[in-house]
């Protein structure tokens, strides 16, 4: 199964790029990466899924990839504005309901956002290493809480991004970020977080995803809506998750809402899709079908 790669232009001057596979009247599911990857990362799922009809389709989220962002926009590196901008590629896109969608890392907040503006439109979610839950922020996330505490514009704000910024945008941080946790290393493709680091060296990079970092915070105000969602709407949910990650946990938290979520912990690390993808593509495929989601209906 081809897939395919195209730049949608947005009318604010965007232009996202994607990778779609997939008949043209297919049931919609969309991917959503996460931090420090693109589109890329779903190179070798997006085919698996297109093979059995669907219309699979994942965005370069804005400030990743190869997503351009026109200077003159002087946008704003924030989750709402990542959110935003992904509504408009699917309302450019004509992409109206979606089957399912893949939420990964900064793609769990971006999706859910999506979910809280849509709730109608969303069939069903399958989250890999995708978080909702106050618990599942790891220690990882120490050095961040402290950023989220620091004045605005304060020398301990300043020494904190820089801080993170020497700590987190490094080559071997962005390749454990594939690597770690996982028991077999070796068998993860190298051109993954060597595409990642070399895309983080471009002008202006460190400002984004520091600015992000600190944004995130937003996403941990909005945990208690996406729970309230998940609560009322009752979405079918597969979370699949890479035990080992040192940055997500507890993904048996979302049974706390989604009782019939079905919550799987494999031998793997954060990025679970690069070393397990064809046993997740059979998983989200088998999650569909049994969830009466399948193409035609």
């Amino acid at each position: 199964m081809k897939v395919t790669t195209a730049w949608t232009s947005l009318p604010n001057g965007i232009r996202i790029f994607s990778r779609t596979a997939g008949p043209t009247d297919g049931q919609n599911i969309l991917l959503l990466h996460g931090y420090p990857s693109s589109s890329h990362q779903f190179r070798n799922l997006i085919p698996l899924l297109a093979a059995q009809g669907y219309r699979v389709t994942a965005p370069d989220l804005p400030g990743f990839g190869f997503t351009e962002i026109p200077p003159t926009l002087h946008y704003e590196y924030t989750f709402a504005s990542m959110a935003t901008s992904v509504a408009s590629f699917l309302d450019v896109a004509g992409i109206d309901e979606l089957l399912a969608i893949y939420v990964f890392d900064y793609g769990a907040p971006t999706g859910f956002r999506l979910a809280l503006e849509r709730p109608n439109r969303i069939k069903s979610i399958i989250s890999q290493n995708g978080n909702a839950y106050e618990e599942g922020l790891l220690p990882f996330w120490d050095l961040l809480r402290k950023l989220w505490a620091a004045a605005p514009g304060s020398a301990e704000e300043q020494g904190l991004r820089q801080a993170i910024a020497d700590f987190i945008l490094t080559h071997e941080a962005t390749k454990n970020q594939y690597v770690g946790g996982e028991p077999q290393p070796d068998t993860i493709d190298p051109l993954s977080w060597t595409l990642d680091y070399a895309l983080l060296q471009r002008p202006g990079q460190r400002e984004i995803q520091v600015d992000l970092f600190k944004d995130y915070v937003t996403n941990v105000a909005l945990y208690p809506q996406f729970q309230d969602y998940l609560r009322t709407s009752q979405v079918p949910l597969l979370a699949v998750w890479g035990k080992n990650d040192p940055i997500f946990g507890h993904a048996e938290a979302f049974k706390k809402d989604l009782p019939n979520a079905e919550v799987e912990l494999w031998d793997g690390g954060h990025f679970l899709v690069e070393s397990h993808t064809q046993q997740i593509g059979d998983r989200i495929l088998r999650f569909l079908r049994e969830n009466g989601l399948v193409q035609g209906r």
